[in-house]
């Protein structure tokens, strides 16, 4: 069969889910897609996921802090500068179940245990055509071990941090927990500190248990967090319940989930001089989500496989403010209902095209289509063509709920419309270099846009500002030899309203290395300037940062590991609001892993 032939290529290459979901080999995809294996995950300094997942150059959370001191509703994630505002631009996936906030679109990245992951895979790119209106820029799928064994690894160091993460695979199911807890540093750069400013500390408990067989499995977690931002008045609470079920029956694959969830945070005005604050806003904001799914896949004839389905998603929320004496309650509700068609038609032995279109049914009806051409011109050399159009529909978060950072006031949009996105790209794989070509362009980008400003206080609200243009090149390699490994990856990105200023929180150029040799590793990122605002006022500068990790065998079951994050201790710019904050300093953990 031609169409085997072209899927079974190439044994040796990692498969990844996401770019048609079905399983394919990267080399045998026209999508940008890279993959953190398990190996990866476990030799990266970093003790959260959302930091590992920064060797991708174009992974970027809102801000450049990560999720140990960034408030929840800052960790949307974007790629390739698809993104003016918190909410994400992405899908993340873990096993093929939604991770995004229903009220929101951010994602807590301690949801999933680190040593419960078999591998991560990220794919740059418009992907409405088979996920929707989460995945306008993309889509990140946890693949979860699902092999029998036990995997634990626990440490502590500066700044008060200790972490656990713990996986238990049988016969029925598997177990995984995730413990962490940090002291976290001042968030204000010290020139600007302030008697207010005290350390941005988090914790957060996560723990789930799941019951397979071979043809279906169920899950169900809990997860805490906890965390105080950066002033003695300034705390946030979650708590989240879900449920998931799925069942695979040869070519056709179920899912369904549930969650419930419970925010909590409260706002504060701080004085000019930075000695005291004032409470102005307590916020709760309840909320529930729901969501199912029907996949079909099927061979037809030696030339095509077809793949059908439908989604459903279910989000309902409101925000309770108490404003002094004053109550403020506004939320409402979302229902979406979708199908969508994919054609993956084989030529021949060396060309094939896959065709897709899918309709998602909120408020409005958006209609998101593909086209992609990969033509294998050698054993080692791949040429690829895609145009597509994707869409993200506003969440509920931000056309009902306000916040406030800092003398930055937000407030929300009922009359926001969705973002809609047009994009190209041409590729080429040769052997272990893949490059990428891109123009996406965005109509109605919804961001948070500057409406009042006075030295006391900023206000902005969420706006559909107009168009927005992220055009650039990607460049990702690997290299491989006995007991080192090197990779690289480089982003250029020009992302700019049209006819104006550059959208804020996106470099024009992101570079990262990773180097390891046996159990010794090492890891460098580096991002040119930014702006934080949308009238390009507040500039941050250039970033670099290296992380160093090293592990030990003591035993055939137990290593020593060494982690320190920030070896240089450089200063990372993380916003302006106008106050400067940073990102994370130094850091170091010591500790201990278990494997059998």
């Amino acid at each position: 069969m031609i169409l085997a032939a072209l899927v079974l290529a190439q044994v040796t290459e990692t498969i990844t889910v996401t770019a048609t979901r079905t399983e394919t080999r990267v080399a045998d995809t026209p999508a940008s897609v890279v993959v953190l294996s398990r190996e990866t995950l476990e030799n990266s300094a970093a003790p959260t996921l959302d930091d590992a997942l920064r060797q991708v150059a174009g992974f970027t959370l809102f801000r450049r802090t990560g999720s140990r001191v960034a408030n929840p509703t800052s960790q949307g994630v974007s790629l390739r500068g698809v993104g003016a505002s918190g909410a994400s631009r992405a899908l993340v996936l873990d096993d093929g179940v939604p991770l995004n906030d229903p009220f929101g679109g951010w994602v807590y990245w301690g949801r999933v245990p680190r040593v419960a992951l078999e591998r991560v895979e990220v794919l740059r790119g418009g992907a409405s055509d088979l996920y929707g209106s989460s995945a306008m820029g993309g889509v990140i799928q946890f693949i979860r071990r699902k092999s029998a064994g036990v995997t634990a690894d626990v440490s502590a160091g500066s700044q008060e941090t200790g972490a656990a993460s713990l996986f238990w695979g049988g016969t029925y199911g598997t177990v995984s927990a995730d413990l962490f807890r940090t002291g976290g540093y001042v968030l204000v750069r010290p020139g600007e500190r302030g008697a207010v400013d005290v350390d941005a500390d988090s914790e957060h408990a996560s723990i789930d248990a799941a019951l397979r067989r071979e043809r279906w499995f169920a899950r169900a977690s809990h997860y805490t967090e906890s965390r105080q931002n950066g002033t003695p008045l300034q705390v946030n609470d979650t708590t989240i319940r879900h449920l998931a079920l799925g069942a695979d029956f040869g070519g056709l694959a179920l899912r369904a989930f549930g969650s419930d969830q419970d925010y909590y945070q409260t706002f504060t005005a701080v004085a000019d001089d930075r000695n005291s604050e004032r409470l102005t806003v307590v916020q709760r904001v309840p909320s529930r989500g729901a969501g199912a799914s029907a996949q079909w896949t099927h061979a037809l004839g030696n030339r095509h496989v077809l793949v059908a389905g439908t989604d459903w998603r279910y989000a309902r929320g409101r925000s309770d403010e108490e404003r002094g004496a004053a109550f403020v309650s506004t939320g409402g509700s979302q229902r979406t209902i979708s199908a969508f068609l994919e054609d993956i038609f084989a030529v021949n032995s060396r060309l094939s095209v896959t065709a897709g279109v899918r309709a998602d049914r909120w408020r409005d009806t958006e209609v998101s289509p593909r086209l992609s051409v990969l033509y294998r011109a050698h054993d080692a050399v791949t040429l690829s063509a895609s145009a597509y159009s994707s869409f993200r529909a506003p969440t509920l978060n931000e056309l009902h709920r306000g916040f406030r950072v800092g003398n930055v006031n937000t407030l929300p949009n009922a009359d926001l419309r969705s973002e809609t996105l047009t994009g190209y790209e041409l590729g080429a794989r040769f052997r272990n270099v893949r490059v990428t070509l891109f123009s996406m362009h965005v109509d109605d980008t919804i961001a948070n846009v500057t409406i009042a400003q006075t030295p006391a206080l900023i206000t902005r609200q969420r706006r559909n500002l107009g168009e927005t243009r992220s055009r650039g090149a990607e460049v990702d390699a690997e290299w491989q030899r006995r007991d080192w490994r090197a990779s690289a990856s480089w982003l250029f990105v020009d992302a700019r309203v049209i006819g104006g200023r550059r959208v804020p929180q996106v470099p024009r150029n992101q570079a990262t290395a990773q180097f390891s040799w046996r159990n010794v590793g090492t890891q460098l990122r580096w991002t040119s300037m930014q702006f934080d605002d949308d009238l390009n006022q507040f500039v941050l500068d250039p970033a670099f940062t290296a992380d160093v990790f090293a592990s030990h065998p003591i035993s055939p079951a137990f290593d020593v590991t060494a982690a320190i994050e920030n070896v240089f201790d450089e200063d990372v710019e993380a916003s302006a609001t106008p106050v400067v904050t940073l990102g994370q300093p130094r850091a170091w953990r010591i500790g201990v892993r278990y494997r059998r």
